[in-house]
C-alpha cells in the first residue's frame, strides 16, 4: 500500500513538471489572444475545429516554453525567479525538455495544419522558430533590444488564431499584432525593474543591466506613448466598436499615467517603497491586454446578436 502510495505520487509530480515546462501562464496568455483572433475573424468555423486549432495552437505555446527552459536551463539556475523551473530544479532534464519542445513542435503544427490549414500551420511554426531560435537563442543574449524586437513571438498568436479561421491575415489581424507587439516592451521592462538584479547576475542584457533604470523608465513612457494610437485605432476596424473604443480610451490613459508616474519616479525611496510602483505597472499591465482583447469578444458577442435580432422572424 505505501510503496503504491509513493509511487503514484511521484507519477504526479513528474506530470506536474512536464506541465510547467510549458510555461502555462504564458500558455494562457496565447490561448486567450489566439482564440480571439479566431472567433473575431469574419469567417465562422465550426467549434470543435475551433476548439481543436486553438488547442493546437496553445500546444504550439506550451512547446516554445520548453524549448527555451532547454536553453536557458544555465540562467534560470542564476536567477531567484526562475530556479525552481522544472530543469534547473532538477525535476526535468534538459535534454527531455529539448525533446518534448521538439516533439510538440512537429505534433502542433502538423495537427494544426490538418485541423485548419495549411498557412496557419506555417504561421505556427514560424512562431515557435521565432521564439525559441530568434529570441531565446539570440537576441535574448546579445542585445538589450532582446525584448522589442523578440516580442513578435509573443504578438503572433492572434494571427495565427485569424488565419487558422480565414486562411490569411488582414488589417484586423495586424492590428491585433501591434498591440500586443508595441505592449511588450514597457511591460517586460517594467517586471525587469524590480528584477534588475537577476538579469545582472544571468549575465542578460536587459536594458536595466544595459543603460541602467533611469533609461529603462524613459523608454517604458516613449514606449506606452507609442502603444496608445495602435490601442485606441483598433477600436475602429472592423472587430473594433464603442465598447472596446471607451475601453482602450480608459485603459490607455490609465497606462499612461502609471509609466509617467515611473519616469518621473525618483530612484532614491525607501526600503520599503522600492519598486511598488515598478510592480503596479507590471501587474496592471496584463490587466490591460486581458481587458481590451475580452472587449473584442464582447463586440463580436454583441454583432452576432444584433444580427440575430435583425432576423428574428416578426409576427404581426
Amino acid at each position: 500500500m505505501t510503496d503504491t502510495s509513493a509511487s503514484a505520487t511521484h507519477t504526479a509530480s513528474d506530470f506536474g513538471d512536464v506541465v510547467s515546462l510549458l510555461k502555462p501562464r504564458v500558455m494562457s496568455l496565447v490561448v486567450f489572444t489566439a482564440a480571439v483572433g479566431l472567433i473575431v475573424a469574419p469567417v465562422s468555423v465550426h467549434p470543435f475545429l475551433g476548439f481543436c486549432a486553438i488547442l493546437f495552437i496553445g500546444l504550439g505555446a506550451g512547446a516554445s516554453g520548453a524549448l527555451n527552459m532547454w536553453w536557458d536551463a544555465d540562467i534560470d539556475a542564476i536567477m531567484k525567479r526562475t530556479q525552481s523551473r522544472p530543469v534547473p530544479a532538477g525535476k526535468v532534464t534538459a535534454h527531455n525538455a529539448m525533446l518534448v519542445g521538439l516533439w510538440m513542435s512537429v505534433l502542433s503544427v502538423a495537427m494544426l495544419g490538418l485541423a485548419a490549414n495549411w498557412f496557419a500551420a506555417a504561421f505556427l511554426a514560424f512562431t515557435i522558430f521565432f521564439y525559441a531560435v530568434i529570441y531565446s537563442m539570440w537576441l535574448k543574449r546579445s542585445t538589450p533590444q532582446n525584448i522589442v524586437i523578440g516580442g513578435a513571438a509573443g504578438a503572433f498568436p492572434p494571427m495565427v488564431g485569424w488565419a487558422a479561421a480565414t486562411g490569411g491575415v488582414s488589417i484586423e489581424a495586424w492590428g491585433m499584432f501591434m498591440l500586443i507587439f508595441m505592449w511588450t516592451p514597457p511591460h517586460f521592462w517594467a517586471l525587469a525593474l524590480f528584477m534588475n538584479d537577476d538579469y545582472t547576475k544571468a549575465g542578460v542584457p536587459m536594458l536595466t543591466v544595459t543603460h541602467g533604470r533611469r533609461t529603462t523608465r524613459k523608454h517604458i513612457m516613449v514606449y506606452t506613448v507609442l502603444l496608445t494610437p495602435f490601442c485606441i485605432g483598433l477600436g475602429f476596424t472592423s472587430i473594433g466598436g464603442p465598447v472596446y473604443f471607451l475601453a482602450s480610451l480608459i485603459l490607455s490613459v490609465m497606462f499612461l499615467r502609471g509609466a509617467y508616474g515611473l519616469y518621473t519616479r525618483a530612484e532614491e525611496t525607501a526600503e520599503a517603497d522600492k519598486y511598488i510602483a515598478e510592480r503596479r505597472v507590471f501587474k496592471f499591465s496584463l490587466f490591460y491586454l486581458f481587458i481590451l482583447f475580452a472587449a473584442l469578444l464582447v463586440e463580436e458577442v454583441m454583432r452576432n446578436l444584433s444580427i440575430g435580432l435583425e432576423n428574428w422572424p416578426v409576427v404581426i
